[in-house]
């Protein structure tokens, strides 16, 4: 009888009789409405597609600063060049390179600065009816053409290809990311004429 009870298989009226609980059979959790779940995998493409867009705009600023850091490292190296000392009042090539050399030495700086921020960037993801804010991976049409912006932290202009379409990094500096701002899928810009046709 104690296996039984220690499996609950006893019939409702053996407990009764021996005056122990009945054991409740477990509830299932109700199923959640298809539309949730639409909902919920759609949150779960557009959080996937903006970890991979985050991660190429990574890779592209770590080619850009090792290019560029390579190009400093060359740059200081020619202005301390004993070589490079000036020959005459009117030789101005020693200067030249340690400007060069400074100026390289200061983009490669910020360009590191740029390349920390979006090693740190993750981006929220938003529903289909949202207001546009940062973060917000935008579809626009134009004149028949559609073209995706990306409201980024940073690095403005740059463009990154994204399963064969182009995606332009919009900085807070832009006009039209200022714009773009508080806006809805469904709404017009009149300069420049785009229609907004989703955020996500």
């Amino acid at each position: 009888m104690c296996e039984f009870v220690c499996a609950g298989n006893m019939p409702p009226r053996l407990y009764r009789a021996h005056k122990l609980p009945i054991p409740m059979r477990p509830v299932k959790p109700p199923l959640e409405p298809m539309c949730c779940q639409r909902e919920s995998n759609r949150y779960i493409r557009a959080s996937n597609m903006k970890e991979e867009i985050v991660e190429l705009i990574r890779a592209e600023l770590r080619a850009r600063l090792d290019r560029l850091a390579k190009a400093a490292m060359d740059a200081h190296a020619a202005a301390t060049d004993p070589g490079s000392k000036a020959e005459s009042q009117y030789d101005t090539r020693s200067l030249e390179e340690s400007y060069l050399a400074t100026g390289q030495a200061r983009h490669v700086k910020e360009l590191g600065e740029t390349l920390q921020t979006f090693e740190n960037l993750r981006l929220r993801d938003f529903s289909s009816d949202e207001e546009i804010a940062a973060g917000g991976l935008v579809e626009v049409e134009r004149d028949g053409a559609k073209l995706l912006f990306l409201l980024a932290p940073a690095s403005g202009g740059l463009e990154i290809e994204f399963e064969g379409r182009e995606i332009t990094l919009l900085s807070p500096e832009s006009p039209l990311y200022q714009n773009l701002l508080g806006m809805r899928a469904g709404e017009s810009l009149d300069a420049p004429p785009f229609m907004i046709r989703s955020v996500s």
